[in-house]
């Protein structure tokens, strides 16, 4: 089965294998097949072609994912750096955006340096 381009795995169930699209997670998952009339328990490769049809007329005609979805958050933080807000320019400098304390935290953002006391200076050896 082909979702915008996604092949979902036949082998697992609809519930998770519909999380392979970009923009839906478990519990929209859920709420895709009951509205779809199709048991979410029901494994990929047990679907009749009309659930698949359900399926793949809900999600495209009900909501954003894939590629729509990717362009709109990176055209939300576009938007963000051009006004020159606060978040875009931590978005800018590859600084935690939402709040995050920096001074001990983020070390994958801000490269794994590990600075401690004993890095600084080398003691000069008297003679």
């Amino acid at each position: 089965m082909r979702i915008s381009g996604i092949t979902i795995p036949d082998n697992k169930r609809v519930k998770f294998g519909l999380t392979e699209v970009y923009g839906i997670g478990v519990s929209l998952a859920e709420k895709i097949a009951k509205q779809a009339n199709v048991d979410a328990m029901k494994k990929v490769s047990e679907l009749s072609e009309d659930e698949e049809v359900a399926l793949r007329t809900y999600i495209e005609e009900n909501l954003t994912i894939e590629g729509d979805l990717k362009r709109q958050a990176s055209q939300n933080i576009k938007r963000l750096k051009d006004i020159q807000a606060f978040r875009g320019a931590r978005h800018m400098r590859g600084l935690p955006v939402r709040g995050q304390r920096t001074k001990t935290n983020s070390r994958t953002v801000r490269g794994n340096k590990r600075n401690t006391m004993g890095s600084g200076r080398r003691k000069v050896e008297k003679t």
